[in-house]
């Protein structure tokens, strides 16, 4: 059987997805700037996507909208942005949490270079951010507070609508990366009193490349990439017409069933945490109700989480042990040491994250195999046969 459980890395391209930007990828492939018919069929159809876009999220007006390459440049864009507005005003002053994607992280990091004073808030061992730490944290220098919908490795849902409610009693901007979020909770960038978000079409079957920020009406927010008057002078360079379709139709989808969807990854995911945790010396990461419907991450002691997924592979299983941004890297997890876990067991982590592609029989196959695989890791541990002979 060969199973596909790394969903929160990218996902399928759906075939309806593809159907809808099939035209822009053959016949209609006019530079949306051009005066001629064809860059007109062009530009209409990247214009009918922002305003879908605009209606799915509960944004105010398809304006509030801007067309990227993805999480990573929307999440560099709004950080940056408001920052170099602000810096002038006297606002140098960041707050973010220890467990962010590396695409906030590596951006507040620069930042502190540049003058800025990062506060890092602690995330506990359920995995979620305290609004009341973010409240305690403002104070007038304060230009921005950016903390994740949705966390990427442990898939812990955040209090979005808390932390940005506060943030606006403060009148402090409020920026969340939703890029795992998008498609799998309820998102309303009104409600949730957030002033810019980062998203990105490849994680809800969409295609790899094309994203979107959007920014409240109102907010000043400088320009990433200077050249073209693409993006209403914004965002420079020729708009990636098909991706913004595929994004506009894979959003539709996602949003029109995810409650069905999600009640269905919800059982599954249950079942495989339960079966999972009757494994000796295992444990979830993070809070098992507050969290993505697909998404299960664990950890096994006595075992390298790079062995684990070497031996999935062997046995048909496409995993993580993290975020796939990182994977080349040997060090434990930064999401996993920010819930206070010790290297070592951290060292032992493993990801698995569901579509609506998955099946029930593949959580079967799952629940047969990785208790099979860890004992087999632990028979030639050296840390195992520590943690056994403690236990003694």
């Amino acid at each position: 059987m060969q199973i596909y459980a790394d969903n929160a890395a990218t996902t399928a391209l759906s075939p309806k997805v593809l159907e809808a930007m099939m035209p822009y990828l053959t016949e209609v492939y006019g530079n949306p700037s051009s005066l001629y018919r064809t860059g007109g069929i062009a530009k209409d159809a990247v214009e009918k996507a922002r305003e879908n876009i605009a209606n799915l999220i509960g944004a105010k007006s398809a304006s509030e909208i801007y067309f990227t390459s993805g999480g990573s440049e929307s999440d560099n864009w709004a950080i940056k942005g408001v920052c170099k507005i602000l810096k002038d005003k006297g606002k140098n002053h960041i707050i973010t949490s220890k467990f962010e994607h590396h695409a906030v992280l590596h951006v507040c990091e620069s930042l502190a270079k540049e003058g800025f004073e990062v506060t890092y808030l602690d995330v506990y061992s359920d995995g979620l951010v305290k609004p009341e730490d973010v409240k305690a944290a403002i104070k007038p220098e304060t230009a921005l507070v950016t903390i994740m919908y949705a966390n990427n490795e442990i898939g812990t849902v955040q209090p979005i609508a808390e932390i940005g409610k506060i943030c606006a009693e403060a009148g402090v901007l409020f920026h969340t990366d939703a890029v795992q979020a998008m498609g799998n909770v309820p998102v309303n960038v009104t409600d949730d009193n957030i002033d810019l978000m980062s998203l990105t079409a490849h994680k809800f079957h969409g295609p790899k490349g094309c994203g979107a920020l959007y920014v409240r009406k109102g907010v000043r927010i400088a320009n990433l990439i200077e050249g073209g008057a693409q993006e209403r002078n914004r965002r420079a360079g020729t708009e990636n017409v098909a991706g913004i379709v595929g994004l506009s139709k894979a959003l539709e989808l996602a949003v029109s069933t995810m409650d069905e969807r999600c009640e269905r990854l919800t059982k599954m995911r249950d079942r495989l945490i339960e079966g999972l945790l009757k494994i000796d010396r295992s444990r979830l990461n993070g809070s098992q109700e507050k969290r993505l419907p697909g998404n299960v991450n664990m950890c096994f002691e006595g075992i390298e989480g790079e062995s684990l997924l070497l031996r999935l592979d062997l046995a048909g299983v496409s995993a993580s042990s993290g975020s796939a941004c990182t994977s080349g890297s040997l060090d434990p997890s930064h999401v996993l040491l920010s819930l206070g876990l010790p290297h070592e067991i951290a060292h032992g982590s493993l990801r698995l994250s569901f579509s609506d592609d998955n099946t029930e029989e593949e959580i079967d196959y799952l629940l047969e195999k990785i208790p099979q695989i860890v004992e087999y890791l632990r028979s030639f541990s050296p840390l195992w046969d520590k943690i056994a002979n403690e236990n003694k």
